[in-house]
């Protein structure tokens, strides 16, 4: 899912490749990639205090999509950018996997790499006037569910022998030295890797290497035969793990959108902590 700058630039005059900004309005009118739509982040998140990072209701959902021009045409391919280590960009390709949407990437190293590889921008105190019609929505429905886990099922189903929980949380949240909910820790059995290495030290936020990633991956007994849950606090941080795994070639990658901001304020959910350094 994650696509190389280069790559974009090659096909910014083609019709049916659609560059999506997601995050601030500001930043998107003084420097964003020739052609892009803008689309506020807050689209794409249900606040449910004290729950931050539920899905929308798809109806909503594929209503303001097709208003930037994503919708249900299979020739459109969708190409989401953010300036902001690439987690809000991986929650709209996650949001449109989980919608069905058969063709979407990131740029591997949002607007950072595309600046740093010299690349054309444009600028301006207008946002650019959306596609004309507005597409047709997609189906109000999600049409790949297991992309999504939620709280009822993960109750029952965090400790299955088929099921890697990955908590990609910093090590403090993990632990339970910081607390961002009611309750400090993480879902028993959950692996811990910092979103933060799944990016390349030299050149964040851009993917680290496939091959150190896999090596991570299997020195927390997850591989591709496992149904691999991923979760942070509200299901920012863990769109990009969720992306990164897909484009490792994981087919069985699910995200617990409520992440920690549910598991954590619920009474009667088990949660593990550890001493610190652990």
């Amino acid at each position: 899912m994650f696509i190389q700058p280069h790559e974009v630039a090659t096909r910014l005059d083609d019709p049916q490749w659609l560059i999506v900004d997601v995050g601030d309005r500001s930043r998107f009118q003084r420097t964003r990639l020739p052609g892009a739509v803008q689309l506020p982040y807050e689209a794409l998140i249900r606040p449910q205090p004290p729950v931050a990072g539920l899905a929308p209701d798809p109806a909503e959902l594929v209503a303001t999509l097709a208003a930037i021009g994503i919708g249900d045409d299979e020739g459109t391919t969708v190409v989401a950018y953010d300036s902001d280590g690439c987690g809000k960009a991986s929650r709209l390709a996650w949001t449109l996997d989980w919608l069905g949407h058969p063709r979407v990437h990131v740029v591997d190293g949002g607007l950072q790499a595309w600046l740093g590889a010299e690349l054309p921008t444009e600028r301006s105190t207008a946002t650019p006037t959306a596609p004309t019609p507005a597409a047709t929505p997609l189906p109000a429905q999600a049409q790949r569910p297991e992309a999504l886990t939620e709280l009822d099922w993960l109750r029952g189903h965090f400790d299955d022998e088929g099921v890697r929980l990955l908590d990609v949380r910093s090590t403090e949240e993990y632990s339970g030295e910081v607390a961002l909910a009611e309750r400090g820790g993480h879902i028993p059995g959950a692996r811990h890797l910092d979103w933060s290495q799944l990016k390349d030290p030299e050149h964040a936020p851009a993917l680290r290497p496939h091959a150190e990633i896999e090596e991570m991956l299997r020195a927390r007994d997850i591989g591709p035969e496992h149904r691999v849950i991923v979760y942070c606090q509200s299901h920012h941080r863990s769109s990009y793990a969720y992306v990164a795994l897909r484009t490792l070639g994981y087919r069985h990658v699910s995200a617990y959108a409520g992440s920690w901001s549910e598991w954590g304020n619920c009474g009667d959910t088990p949660a593990v902590t550890t001493p610190a350094g652990e």
